[in-house]
């Protein structure tokens, strides 16, 4: 085998190799010797079969192994040989090969970076800490009760003000025509909320029940449903009740409705959930401080193929979030070049911190155990009431998929590594604070694609709310 480099460059490298016409013909001969063996053909023993018709009824389909298997035994063999660690899949391009002739083909490979490791004792985190104050837990508690506060029927007839709930039918149209997510019935409207598009509200305030009327509004320019950007839409609607909020309380009557025993058992429910709350927000931030610093301080070029498949991910992503018509305001706002540039950006950030983690990991040999994995597949599981089953299988048979779930599991277990190794201050600090988002925009990564529900809708599905 003859091995030529013709491309050194960053993590890039380009061979031709040939292999020798003697080489090829020898394994082509062994592989008809063994297939002589088994071959029935009629007229001839096993065994005694002559290499001539051998060559005729079998030559095609062993030559196709054999050069498959030559090209996938020699790449191996040149990256071994080099100590070369490539970042994915070498390229193969078979440039010349003719029955009786030497093979030559073109091997392109991205090489994974060598990474200078930080010292990581060197490294100083901050960890923030909240407890969960009285005060806290009561603002929780009046919080959950308002969400859950009881609505009664206006007895007296009068029209629809601020505050109501004014249930309501309705059905809207844009040039003439209906639209997806434009009608609902039996829809429990709060007056004042905000919840529908700009005008829909102010408009049902001043009607009673039984009153049948237009709300004519204009969709926004950023409106996350592009076909309806700057649309006028009619509506018609029909009052069908009015009720107002009765006082939200804070008492057993609201535990029960939890499905919890009484008030005390609610303060303890809400505590602890409080508690994990504080404990999620609080790793989160050392753990964002933790992958900025390890960014900073490692130098190295990313491989592009990575970073390219990586974007190609999120970019599906933001795709499916545009059809869907759930891509925030800011990102809405922006042409494709001004998102792929942005979500490159976040593609390099993921495949930078991504092989700082693993070389973190392999140097001090972390690894994903059977049972960690096991539980991290119940968790996933316990996702799909019903089909946990079928989710099971479908992790246990897609390796690819397993590799989806064992990656979380390791990425925790380094960061764990990493701040037992570090200096780390512990910092008390009010809720307010620790729950502070981290970034103008509230991402709480920055490797992270947005994902955040969709504005003001329209309208709603047609699912009448517990009052």
């Amino acid at each position: 085998m003859q091995v030529t480099e013709k491309t050194n460059e960053g993590l890039k490298r380009d061979y031709k190799i040939v292999v020798a016409a003697a080489d090829i013909n020898s394994k082509v001969q062994t592989k008809l010797s063994e297939v002589g063996q088994k071959a029935r053909i009629p007229g001839f023993r096993p065994g005694k079969i002559p290499m001539t018709i051998l060559k005729q009824r079998f030559g095609s389909s062993v030559m196709a192994e054999v050069l498959e298997g030559t090209v996938r035994d020699s790449s191996s063999k040149v990256l071994e040989e080099r100590g070369l660690r490539p970042a994915g899949q070498p390229k193969i391009e078979i440039t010349a090969f003719d029955d009786g002739k030497d093979l030559e083909y073109d091997m392109s490979v991205e090489l994974l970076p060598e990474i200078d490791l930080m010292d990581l004792s060197k490294l100083e985190l901050a960890r923030l800490k909240a407890d969960v104050t009285d005060a806290d837990l009561e603002q929780a508690l009046e919080r959950l009760a308002a969400a859950h506060k009881p609505s009664e029927p206006v007895t007296k007839k009068r029209a629809a003000k601020s505050g109501d709930i004014a249930v309501i039918d309705f059905e809207g149209q844009v040039d003439g025509e209906t639209f997806d997510g434009g009608a609902a019935t039996d829809f429990h409207l709060e007056l004042g909320s905000g919840n529908l598009i700009p005008g829909f509200e102010d408009q049902v305030s001043g009607h009673e029940v039984g009153d049948k009327f237009d709300v004519n509004v204009t969709f926004p320019d950023d409106y996350n449903v592009e076909k309806l950007r700057s649309k006028d839409a009619v509506f018609a609607c029909e009052m069908k009740e009015l009720r107002e909020p009765a006082e939200a309380k804070v008492d057993d009557d609201l535990a029960k409705a939890a499905g919890l025993e009484g008030l005390a058992a609610l303060k303890d429910a809400v505590r602890e959930q409080m508690s994990r709350e504080y404990g999620q927000a609080s790793r989160s931030k050392i753990k964002r401080q933790l992958l900025d610093k390890l960014e900073e301080a490692h130098a190295f070029e990313a491989p592009e193929s990575m970073v390219e498949a990586e974007f190609e991910s999120i970019w599906k992503q933001i795709e499916e979030a545009k059809e869907k018509g759930q891509l925030d305001a800011d990102d809405a706002a922006k042409d494709d070049d001004a998102l792929k540039t942005q979500y490159r950006e976040i593609a390099l950030r993921r495949v930078r911190l991504g092989l700082i983690l693993s070389a973190i990991g392999d140097g001090n040999s972390i690894t994903v155990s059977q049972e960690e994995l096991n539980r991290a597949l119940m968790e996933e599981a316990r996702k799909y009431p019903g089909q946990e089953q079928e989710v099971i299988e479908f992790f246990r048979s897609n390796p690819q998929a397993r590799a989806s779930l064992q990656a979380p599991v390791f990425e925790d277990k380094v960061v764990d590594f990493i701040v037992e190794m570090a200096q780390v201050d512990e910092r008390d600090v009010s809720a307010e604070e620790l729950l502070q988002p981290m970034d103008e925009d509230g991402e709480s990564d920055a490797a992270e694609p947005k994902k955040k529900p969709k504005k003001k809708a329209a309208a709603s599905k047609s699912k009448k709310k517990e009052q």
